[in-house]
C-alpha cells in the first residue's frame, strides 16, 4: 500500500519541476513511510511513497521497464491478491522478473496486455503507467473503489494523486469549491467521479482513464451487472463459504505482521474466525483489535441504532476463535481533542462531519500500527449481504430516494442541518439529491420476470454497492493510511460482490433476518451470541463529556464572529446547540456541532475559495 502522484505536461520538460514533484510526493508521506521515489522523463513526472508489504527490499517505485520503443514507468498503490498466478502466466509468456513484488507483476502485465491487465487483477489498486512508447498516461482503479484515485486535467496534460492534497500541492491548481462541491459536502449521495474541488475528478471504480495530447479518455472495464441466479439455497450458502475461504486466504498473504478488526458483529466475527482457522493450520494465532470507550459497556443505553454494546460480543468471538485480542479503549477528552480533529481532517481533505466515529477510527488505527502493518476489516458486508436497517424498513424501501437518507432523517432529525437558510435556498439540496437518485437508478437492469419487490431490493442493493459503500471505503482508506496501516476488505472481492448481488432478496433474507447467507455460511465458526446478534453500526461514544467538549470548542469558535464558517452555517442555530444546557444533547445537535467544527477547521487549514454566486 502506498501513495502515488504525478504530472504530465506535453508543453514542458518536467525535469525542471523537481521541487514541485517533490512537494506533491511528500503530501503522501503518511501513506508510505518506508521509502520515497520520483522519476521524470520529458513531459512525464511520477512520485511515490511506499508502505512495504510484499518483497520489502524489491518493490521500490517508480518501477520502470525499458523497451526498444521507449520506457514504461509505473507508480502503484494497493495489492493484487492473485499476483502469484499472474506471475506464472507471464513467465510462461517469456517475461523475466527481477523482484518478488506484485508491483512488477502489474508492470509486466501492462507490457503484455496493455490496459486490459485491469480485467485480470483481483485486489485493491490504483495505479498510473506512463507509456513512453505512445506518449500517454494510463490510470486504472479497482472495481469497487477501495483505493482512492484523483486527477485534474490541465490545458496541456494532467495532474493526479492518491488524495486531493497531492494535486493541491501543485501551484497550477486553484483551491476552489463551487456550488456543486458544496452540495456534495452537505449531502450523502457520493456522485461518481465528483471530487468536490473544482476541476478535480475521481478515476471512477472499474475504470481506465487514458490521457494523451488530445486529453483524457475513459473506458469502463467493470460494472455491477444483472445476471440470473440459478443456485438453490444450499448451493448458494456453500458457494459463499467457498469464496470467503479463498478470499481470506489470499488476503492474509503479507511479509509484515497482520491482524483483524473485530467489532463483535457478524461481519468482522466471520472474517476473524476464518482468518484464525486458516492461520491455525500453520501454527499461528491471529491478532484482533477492537475499539471501545471508557465506561461504555457498563453504562450503555440502547437506542434505535444500537441495541447492545460491542465488547461482550467481541470477547465471545475472541475466546471462541482463540485470537490474541486487544481492546483499544478511548476517552472523551481524546476523542474531542482539536489536534486529533485536525489530523482527521487533513487525512480526509474535506469536512465530512463524521465526528467521533472518524476520530475513534483514526485512533484505533494509530494504536494498531504499533503492532501490525496489515489489518483485515469486515467493511462492506452490510452492503453486499443486506445488513442495514433500511433494507428492512418499509418507508425506506418505498421512498423515491436513497434509502439511507430516510433512516438518517429519522435518526438525526432536521436539527443536524446547521446551514444558513439563504445558502440552503441557493444549493437546493432536495433537487440535487432527487436528480442524483434518478441518475443512480436509471441504469439498473431488471431481469425478465423479476417481481416489483425483487427489483426494488435489487435497486437498493445496487445503490449501496455503488454509492453508499464508496463513502465508507474512502473513510476507511484515509483513516488507515494516515497512520501507514494497510486495511484490506475481503467482502469487496468482486467475485463475491457479483455473486451475492445477483442472489434474489428472498435468498439473502431467507430466515427473515439481515445477512442470512453470511450467517449460515459461517455458522460453524461463530459463538451463539454472535450468531444471534442484531446488526449494530460502528460504535459512537455515549459519554456526555464528549458532547460537553464539543460545546466548549464551539463556544470558542463563536467568539470569532468574523470567521468565514459563518458564511456557511447559521450562527444562531450553532449558538443554540452550543449552549444547550442538558445532560445529553440530541444526536442531531451533536452532529451539527461536529460538522461546524470540521468546516471551520477546513477553512483554516485549506483556505479554499468558496464560490457561492
Amino acid at each position: 500500500m502506498c501513495g502515488i502522484t504525478g504530472w504530465v505536461s506535453y508543453d514542458r520538460d518536467l525535469r525542471a519541476e523537481a521541487a514541485t514533484l517533490d512537494a506533491m510526493t511528500e503530501t503522501m508521506a503518511c501513506r508510505g513511510p518506508d521509502a520515497r521515489g520520483t522519476w521524470t522523463d520529458g513531459p512525464a513526472a511520477l512520485g511515490h511513497r511506499r508502505l512495504a508489504i510484499i518483497d520489502l527490499p524489491g518493490g521500490r517505485q517508480p518501477m520502470t521497464a525499458d523497451t526498444p520503443d521507449g520506457t514504461v514507468a509505473l507508480v502503484y498503490s494497493g495489492e493484487a491478491y492473485n499476483f502469484t498466478e499472474l506471475r506464472a502466466d507471464l513467465v510462461a509468456r517469456g517475461h523475466r522478473f527481477t523482484t518478488d513484488s506484485d508491483t512488477e507483476v502489474v508492470l509486466r502485465g501492462y507490457l503484455e496486455w496493455g490496459d486490459t491487465v485491469a480485467e485480470r487483477l483481483n485486489g485493491m489498486y490504483a495505479f498510473a503507467v506512463w507509456d513512453g512508447r505512445h506518449g500517454k498516461l494510463v490510470m486504472i482503479r479497482d472495481r469497487m473503489g477501495i483505493k482512492p484515485f484523483y486527477y485534474h486535467p490541465t490545458p496541456d496534460g494532467v495532474l493526479f494523486g492518491s488524495e486531493p492534497k497531492a494535486i493541491l500541492a501543485n501551484p497550477l491548481i486553484r483551491r476552489r469549491v463551487t456550488l456543486d462541491g458544496l452540495r456534495e459536502l452537505f449531502t450523502f449521495v457520493k456522485t461518481p467521479g465528483h471530487a468536490v474541488w473544482d476541476g478535480m475528478r475521481e478515476v471512477e471504480p472499474g475504470t481506465v482513464v487514458t490521457v494523451d495530447r488530445t486529453g483524457p479518455h475513459t473506458r469502463v472495464y467493470w460494472r455491477l451487472d444483472t445476471r440470473p441466479h440459478l443456485d438453490d439455497r444450499d448451493t448458494t450458502i456453500a458457494t459463499v463459504r467457498t469464496l470467503l475461504d479463498d478470499i481470506v486466504r489470499r488476503q492474509l498473504v503479507a511479509d509484515v505482521p497482520r491482524c483483524t478488526l473485530l467489532s463483535g458483529g457478524l461481519d468482522s466475527s466471520a472474517m476473524t474466525a476464518l482468518a484464525a482457522r486458516q492461520l491455525a493450520e500453520h501454527g499461528e494465532r491471529v491478532r484482533s483489535f477492537a475499539v471501545d470507550f471508557v465506561g461504555q459497556t457498563d453504562n450503555f443505553v440502547a437506542d434505535d441504532l444500537r441495541a447492545t454494546p460491542d465488547t461482550p460480543f467481541v470477547h465471545d468471538l475472541a475466546r471462541a476463535a482463540d485470537t490474541d485480542h486487544q481492546d483499544i479503549v478511548l476517552d472523551a477528552h481524546t476523542l474531542a481533542d482539536p489536534d486529533v480533529r485536525a489530523k482527521v481532517l487533513r487525512a480526509r481533505d474535506l469536512p465530512m462531519g463524521f465526528g467521533d466515529m472518524d476520530a475513534s477510527l483514526y485512533l484505533l488505527f494509530r494504536s494498531i500500527r504499533d503492532h501490525s502493518t496489515v489489518a483485515l476489516s469486515g467493511e462492506s458486508a452490510d452492503e453486499v449481504f443486506g445488513g442495514y436497517q433500511q433494507f428492512f424498513d418499509e418507508e425506506a424501501r418505498r421512498a423515491d430516494t436513497f434509502p439511507w437518507l430516510v433512516r438518517f432523517a429519522r435518526d438525526f432529525g432536521d436539527d443536524g442541518d446547521v446551514m444558513r437558510s439563504d445558502l440552503a435556498r441557493t444549493l437546493d439540496l432536495p433537487s440535487y439529491v432527487a436528480e442524483s437518485y434518478r441518475t443512480a437508478v436509471s441504469g439498473i437492469h431488471r431481469l425478465d420476470g423479476e417481481s416489483d419487490f425483487e427489483y426494488r431490493m435489487r435497486q437498493i442493493s445496487h445503490l449501496h454497492l455503488t454509492r453508499f459503500v464508496r463513502v465508507l471505503l474512502d473513510r476507511k482508506d484515509r483513516m488507515s493510511m494516515a497512520v501507514g496501516l494497510e486495511v484490506r476488505v475481503p467482502f469487496c472481492d468482486h467475485r463475491l460482490v457479483e455473486y451475492v448481488y445477483n442472489t434474489p432478496w428472498s435468498l439473502k433474507s431467507f430466515d427473515g433476518r439481515e445477512k442470512s447467507l453470511l450467517r449460515e455460511a459461517t455458522a460453524d465458526l461463530l459463538p451463539r451470541s454472535v450468531y444471534d446478534r442484531v446488526k449494530s453500526p460502528y460504535p459512537s461514544t455515549q459519554d456526555p463529556k464528549y458532547a460537553l467538549a464539543l460545546q466548549d470548542h464551539t463556544k470558542d469558535l463563536l467568539a470569532r464572529p468574523d470567521h468565514p464558517v459563518f458564511d456557511l452555517v447559521d450562527r444562531e442555530r450553532v449558538r443554540e446547540a452550543a449552549h444547550r444546557d442538558t445532560p445529553v444533547i440530541t444526536q442531531a445537535a451533536r452532529r451539527g456541532l461536529e460538522k461546524t467544527l470540521d468546516l471551520a477547521l477546513w477553512l483554516d487549514l485549506y483556505q479554499p475559495e468558496i464560490a457561492t454566486g
